[in-house]
């Protein structure tokens, strides 16, 4: 028998999954060890193994935050940037919209860019838009750069030409001349081709910057999985869903930036309902994403690093990245958010977290700060009698606030819920409501740590009628992995190619080289789209491709209105073809119940025995006039009876709130339905 790991790091904790051909075996739910994450991965690893023997292990495939904590704390290499001789301030003096909080700033600066003036370089050349040389490469121009890189010790570069994408062959000699003495070089025409120099520049520029610590991480991983008895392949997760090999992600580290979220949103696609949006809140953040026809929300732009809420992917505030990611809006939000009063008194929650190390107060490793996993265990919500939480730290953690706002301690914790589950709310207003969408008509699917704790009350916010808690939903990114199939994109600008079918067999052929795949496989699959304009326009949409002229405008006019809300006809021109390729993998059919393993701190509650008596326990409700006595179950105390709020069910790495007016039945799947039995007020 094989299996498949599964492993997500978080800022918080770091859950791991062991899959075989029945499902779901084991799972581990860990505290992270940001000194060294690969401790952590061993720790779960090693706990989810159990008495098995290592070398039945097939597959691990690895979510991770690495690139995108290296981008936001500014702790990649150093990068030289290598452009055509007139373009170099192109990246220096980058662009920035000012947010709120600095739209009136007199002294405002802006942030720094990528890569210092200093560091970046030209090359006499020059090629057209449609990739003509105009200018032949100067190749002591060349040299010249690399003399100068390399004497100010810089050990990484990134080459972005003018119009490369149309024509790639100077990028190409440069490269091969900058390699024989700067270790790591990266081209544009390799990690992204397409139009437009800025983001083609910042995404060729994020390669570079963050590729030798993926390489170097990866590198790591490996030998200390073998160390252990693991020598099977290991897979990283995509921004956009895909899982490519390590070797292809050390190579084209952009395309990970997004690879922790992506995870958790191909568990919320696979719980059988075809509109849904995807709900995950963890120790430190909260994410939210639309599915729609059981896929998930694709945007071929996001921004990293920048003011904000929402992950700093406010446009025009970071460093924009130009290939294909799941589209998801992010805030910090999570267990681990610390709740504070600011100069003027009022109640703030997040975005600071206190993680893992010292974590929230109640987990008595040194923190004293009152965090929403305090608030919860405060009202009930969390148990401690399966779980090493210490009530009385988080009670007089959550004092701290009650008496300068002159309320008790559970009004504190719950203004503190209340706060946070707003807070989460608006990352789901930005995916629905912001976007012309009605969230009405969609199943909420609450997953992480603390994601079924607060889902119902989200839901109520937006008259969400339904919430869906599927099975191991406190480790479901790291199950989602699971299903992962191996799949990669790739694009090319070229403005109404003569031949259209000949760049999707090109693009195609290059996936499934980097996938290690034949196009003649069984069961690989090539989707074709194309970015499409007005004529005269610079901004495009992009739709499903076909050979039918008339078909594709159609396409185009509907997905205009759709977006802008403006009927339009005219002229079109294609910009850019693009391709996702897909290679079938072994996929764990869904399984009975894990045995489970749980680390320290997790933010769940116990287990039980099938047939065993529900317990109980007080926990706080306003709509109950505050503490009341409430039913305590598992999934296997549920016994297929609908269970009306208020309510709790525990599982041993989650808990479930079900409020008053809700009611909570248990799915074949295991999976717990929340829906709304009485009028539950909105916002």
């Amino acid at each position: 028998m094989g299996y498949t790991i599964g492993v997500d790091v978080g800022g918080t904790f770091t859950d791991v999954v062991l899959g075989g051909t029945s499902g779901a075996i084991a799972v581990a739910k860990c505290l992270s060890t940001h000194y060294d994450p690969i401790a952590g991965i061993v720790s779960g690893v090693t706990r989810v193994l159990g008495d098995r023997d290592p070398a039945q292990v097939t597959r691990v495939v690895h979510a991770t935050t690495l690139a995108t904590n290296a981008v936001l704390e500014r702790k990649g290499v150093r990068v030289a940037f290598v452009t055509t001789q007139g373009f170099r301030a192109a990246v220096p003096l980058g662009r920035y919209a000012r947010v709120e909080e600095d739209r009136y700033d007199l002294r405002f600066s802006p942030p720094p860019p990528p890569v210092a003036a200093g560091d970046c370089f030209e090359v006499v050349e020059r090629v057209s838009a449609r990739g003509a040389v105009l200018t032949p490469l100067d190749l002591d121009s060349v040299r010249r750069a690399a003399a100068a890189i390399t004497a100010r010790g810089i050990t990484s570069a990134a080459v972005c030409l003018l119009h490369s994408y149309a024509n790639p062959a100077h990028e190409r000699q440069v490269a091969e001349l900058l390699r024989e003495s700067i270790p790591d070089v990266v081209t544009s025409s390799e990690i992204w081709p397409e139009i437009r120099e800025y983001e083609r520049a910042t995404t060729t520029i994020m390669s570079a910057y963050i590729g030798p610590l993926m390489a170097s991480y990866l590198s790591q991983l490996r030998e200390r999985l073998a160390e252990i008895g693991i020598r099977a392949p290991v897979h990283v997760m995509e921004s956009s869903g895909g899982v490519i090999s390590a070797e292809l992600a050390a190579r084209r580290a952009v395309a990970t930036i997004e690879s922790g979220p992506a995870a958790g949103v191909l568990a919320a696609a696979g719980t059988g309902f075809p509109d849904v949006i995807s709900f995950d809140m963890g120790g430190t953040t909260a994410k939210a994403c639309v599915v729609r026809g059981g896929a998930p929300e694709i945007t071929n732009e996001f921004h990293v690093g920048g003011k904000g809420s929402f992950g700093g992917r406010r446009a025009g505030t970071g460093v924009p990245i130009k290939t294909p990611a799941i589209d998801l809006a992010e805030v910090g939000a999570g267990g681990g958010s610390v709740a504070w009063l600011d100069a003027a008194g009022a109640l703030r929650v997040g975005p600071h977290s206190a993680g893992s190390s010292p974590g929230p107060a109640c987990y008595g490793l040194g923190g004293s700060e009152p965090t929403v996993t305090d608030a919860n265990l405060v009202l009930g919500y969390l148990s401690s009698a399966s779980l090493p939480l210490t009530p009385d730290l988080a009670a007089k953690a959550l004092d701290r606030l009650a008496s300068p706002l002159g309320a008790s301690r559970e009004e504190a914790a719950y203004a503190v819920h209340e706060i946070v589950s707003a807070s989460m709310a608006s990352a789901v207003h930005v995916v629905t409501v912001q976007r012309g969408i009605d969230p009405r008509g969609f199943a909420l699917v609450a997953f992480g740590g603390a994601g079924p704790m607060h889902a119902a009350r989200v839901a109520e916010r937006f008259g969400i009628g339904t919430v869906v808690v599927p099975a191991h939903c406190g480790v479901a990114s790291a199950a989602g992995l699971l299903t992962g199939a191996l799949s990669t994109d790739r694009v090319l600008s070229c403005l109404d190619a003569p031949d259209p079918t000949a760049v999707f067999t090109s693009l195609a052929a290059d996936a499934a080289a980097d996938l290690g795949v034949s196009l003649s496989d069984p069961g690989v699959l090539v989707s074709r789209s194309v970015d499409v304009r007005f004529k005269g326009q610079s901004h495009d949409l992009t739709v499903e491709w076909t050979s039918s002229r008339e078909v594709l405008a159609s396409r185009f006019f509907a997905r205009y209105e759709e977006v802008y809300g403006i009927a339009q006809r005219g002229e079109i021109e294609l910009v850019s073809y693009r391709i996702r390729l897909t290679a079938p993998t072994p996929r764990p059919d869904p399984g009975p119940a894990p045995h489970q393993h749980f680390g320290a701190g997790a933010a769940g509650g116990g287990t039980a025995e099938p047939g065993a008596t529900p317990r109980g326990r007080r926990a706080y409700f306003p709509e109950t006039g505050g503490h009341a006595d409430v039913p305590v179950h598992t999934r296997d105390t549920m016994a297929g009876a609908p269970l009306p709020g208020p309510a709790i069910i525990e599982d041993a790495e989650s808990t479930i709130v079900v409020p008053p007016g809700w009611t909570a039945t248990l799915a074949e799947t295991r999976a717990v339905h929340l829906t709304r039995s009485t009028t539950c007020p909105t916002s």
